[in-house]
């Protein structure tokens, strides 16, 4: 019976350390204790002097104002209720907040699923009627004259979108922290760009801007330095000090800034020889999976007609952004900690909304998809899977052999001596 206690409380310790994991060391206690009554007033009051001293004549103001409203006390419930997850800094509140906001996303998505293509489209141009005025042009050509290879013609392609291909794999490898499993999904992206080309038309590249520009340059560089990123943190030694024991003015802004740096930073080991089965599928099925949630972003932006400057697209970026860096902890610690049997609820709400904007842009996208080449699709489907699980498996053999060699080898003098 005590064996079982045990374990159980081990179970559910494994749990707690990836959905709502506590503050270890807390230095001003003022922050971290509870003000619910304060809170509570201070919002009530709010509330109160928007309501009654507002202008009311004009009815979208209105409607925008009260939908405001229902956001901020949703988040306010978010702070005091939900589970701030894997990360602490710079304070619980704030990933309370993210999850919050992922609930809100998750929920305004299943409203619009039950609602026609029509009523879509109305509801975005009562959010922004601009877009009443713009539409993806279909006519355009992409990927025109791909022998001639200038190197001003390369040069003009490095542009913002460059930019984003390098900042976005160098917050991937701060996420992922693996060489092979980054470069496998970069690798499987450009293949899902090919297989969905007929569809979404910018996907269409020369083969010089696809291999060497996106994968080699823009992906491989940012890969480079976000895993250059995580070995200096690695390496890094934490030993915090509390901003009252710090006696000068520069010492505690210093001591402010880091506040927003990670607590501690853990190596991180998807695969090791001991892998099981199971692990194995679970990394495989990260892989497929990441690329459908990219896919969702262009889908979304090509269904319902937004440019890619849009607010809307440029939000969604960072609210998927922001929710991703607590899943993607919550899925490594299921995958690879035994002790854990439940994935984090962040994780969760993340694999939610990817399966409600996949079917959003199903639903509404069917003359889209009417013209979808089935070959294709099944080609990547198969290509995926096997990619993906030739990527996993040569990581595991990796792992079990190169890897083990040089541990081994590094311990060897230790003995000696």
């Amino acid at each position: 019976m005590g064996s079982t206690t045990t374990l159980s409380n081990e179970h559910a310790d494994a749990f707690s350390s990836i959905n709502e994991r506590p503050v270890d060391d807390i230095s001003l206690e003022f922050f971290y204790k509870p003000h619910t009554i304060t809170l509570l007033a201070v919002s009530i009051a709010s509330v109160i002097y928007t309501a009654f001293v507002r202008d009311e004549t004009n009815t979208q103001d209105n409607l925008w104002s009260g939908i405001c409203c229902v956001i901020f006390f949703f988040l306010i419930i978010s702070v005091l209720t939900f589970p701030n997850g894997p990360f602490t800094r710079p304070h619980p509140a704030v990933w309370r907040i993210v999850f919050g906001m992922s609930v809100l996303y998750l929920l305004a998505l299943l409203f619009l699923l039950f609602q026609s293509y029509s009523t879509v489209y109305e509801i975005m141009y009562w959010v922004d009627p601009n877009l009443r005025n713009f539409h993806i042009d279909m006519d355009k050509e992409y990927a025109v004259n791909c022998t001639d290879i200038t190197l001003a013609r390369v040069w003009s392609h490095v542009d913002v979108f460059a930019w984003g291909h390098f900042l976005g794999w160098a917050f991937k490898a701060l996420l992922f922290r693996h060489a092979g499993l980054l470069w496998a999904i970069s690798i499987m992206w450009e293949i899902t760009e090919i297989a969905f080309a007929h569809l979404l038309p910018n996907f269409k590249e020369c083969w010089w801007d696809s291999l060497i520009l996106d994968v080699l340059i823009c992906n491989g560089l940012g890969i480079w330095f976000g895993l250059k990123i995580c070995k200096a943190l690695e390496m890094r030694a934490y030993k915090w000090v509390s901003i009252r024991d710090i006696s000068s003015t520069t010492g505690k802004i210093k001591r402010a800034i880091l506040q927003f740096t990670p607590v501690q930073w853990t190596p991180v080991r998807w695969l090791d020889p001991t892998s099981t089965y199971m692990r194995f599928c679970a990394l495989s099925q990260l892989v497929v999976f990441w690329q459908i949630s990219e896919l969702n972003t262009f889908f979304l932006k090509h269904i319902f007609e937004m440019p890619p400057s849009h607010p809307l697209v440029i939000a969604r970026l960072c609210l998927i952004g922001v929710i991703v860096a607590p899943s993607v902890r919550q899925y490594y610690t299921y995958v690879t900690d035994p002790k854990c049997k439940r994935v984090g609820t962040q994780c969760w709400v993340y694999g939610a909304i990817m399966v409600t904007e996949s079917m959003l842009c199903i639903k509404n996208g069917k003359e889209l998809f009417g013209q979808a080449q089935v070959c294709n699709v099944i080609i990547w489907l198969v290509i995926q899977m096997l990619v993906s699980i030739g990527c996993v498996y040569g990581m595991v053999l990796y792992h079990r052999y190169f890897e083990s060699a040089e541990e081994s080898a590094g311990d060897s003098p230790k003995k000696a001596n």
